[in-house]
């Protein structure tokens, strides 16, 4: 099932794990949000390979449910791929939070 969100100045939220393998595979993921409590874990444990093999950074948050909230949808959500359009005004806060992802993976 794909999730395509669309935010009011462009930017895209691609929801559920396939999306988020896909996003990564075409190199237009800036970075990846996982949940730490999906059953089973190994149905996303694939993303941060990928994510590494594509040097885009990732993250874990405790729960699936915060993760959709934050996403805007009202189903748990496992896993989200952040992309961005040229030219948008969020630009610099995908930035922000990529610098702070890759912060705590080192």
């Amino acid at each position: 099932m794909y999730v395509y969100c669309l935010t009011d100045d462009g930017e895209n939220w691609v929801f559920y794990c396939v999306s988020a393998t896909k996003t990564l595979n075409r190199g237009i993921s800036e970075f990846v949000v996982m949940a730490a409590d999906t059953e089973p874990l190994e149905i996303l444990l694939h993303l941060p390979l990928l994510a590494e093999d594509k040097n885009v950074p990732y993250v874990f948050v405790p729960s699936k449910q915060a993760l959709g909230r934050a996403c805007g949808v009202t189903r748990p959500v496992i896993a989200c791929s952040v992309t961005s359009n040229e030219g948008s005004q969020l630009k610099s806060q995908i930035q922000q939070l990529k610098d702070a992802i890759e912060k705590l993976l080192i």
